[in-house]
């Protein structure tokens, strides 16, 4: 156990934002957060990194969790220009050698030069985890990294993510509204309404009642066909 929500609960007013929240994070685990917008799904984030303490109940972390945070809303200074390189660097006790070894690893070198400011969303995005990795997380926290990207850049993105949850062998607790590229790349998804509506593998969630209330029974048919589709071209592909 990386780190556990034990019967959560955050109140604002007569309003529960987050409602009786149970939830653990693992070595090895890749969770996707999902839910309408006001699901209070960037308020569990903030409770599990410590940025807020819930009204009831408790966090508990293991002694060894060492937590990386890429932010949704992170926009470059322009009138401070600064390469993406020394943006890595920042604050860091990093070597140059281990700044060029992970940007070879994760295909990032042509981005080193590059002020930040002149980055693409889906490169800045990109620099913003590799910043994260150099210090060696075992839980990579993303609150909707793809929000401002279009459908290549979270393609690209995605294959990025996965290419670091595989080798890296950390754990990643993701929050994203992209519901075609979750039933992909993760392992388990929650659905956060307030309360825990369905958790589970992803093709298991669509078929869930909860699931089907919140998203409506069209969509959660399209995802279960696309999720299924994926499986067999991947499988077609792995006995090539």
């Amino acid at each position: 156990m990386l780190i556990k929500a034990e019967n959560i609960s955050v109140i604002r007013g007569k309003k529960d934002i987050l409602k009786n929240i149970n939830l653990e994070i693992d070595n090895d685990d890749f969770i996707t957060i999902i839910g309408p917008n006001g699901a209070g799904k960037s308020m569990l984030l903030k409770c599990l990194m410590g940025f807020f303490k819930p009204d009831k109940g408790k966090i508990v972390r293991s002694p060894e969790l060492k937590v990386s945070y890429a932010p949704q809303d992170f926009v470059p200074e322009k009138s401070i220009p600064i390469s993406a390189y020394d943006f890595i660097k920042l604050n860091k006790k990093v070597s140059e050698l281990e700044i060029k070894k992970i940007s070879i690893e994760f295909n990032i070198e042509a981005l080193l030069n590059k002020q930040i400011s002149h980055l693409s969303g889906g490169e800045l995005q990109k620099v913003l985890i590799v910043r994260s990795l150099v210090e060696n997380p075992n839980l990579l926290i993303l609150d909707e990294p793809t929000q401002n990207l279009d459908v290549s850049g979270q393609l690209s993105f995605y294959k990025f993510l996965n290419d670091i949850f595989n080798e890296r062998k950390l754990s990643i607790l993701m929050v994203s509204h992209d519901l075609h590229m979750v039933m992909s790349s993760t392992k388990k998804v929650i659905c956060l309404s307030s309360h825990i509506c369905c958790s589970g593998e992803p093709l298991a969630i669509t078929q869930d009642p909860e699931f089907i209330s919140l998203f409506g029974q069209d969509f959660a048919e399209m995802m279960s066909v696309y999720k299924h589709d994926l499986d067999h071209k991947h499988e077609g592909h792995s006995h090539a």
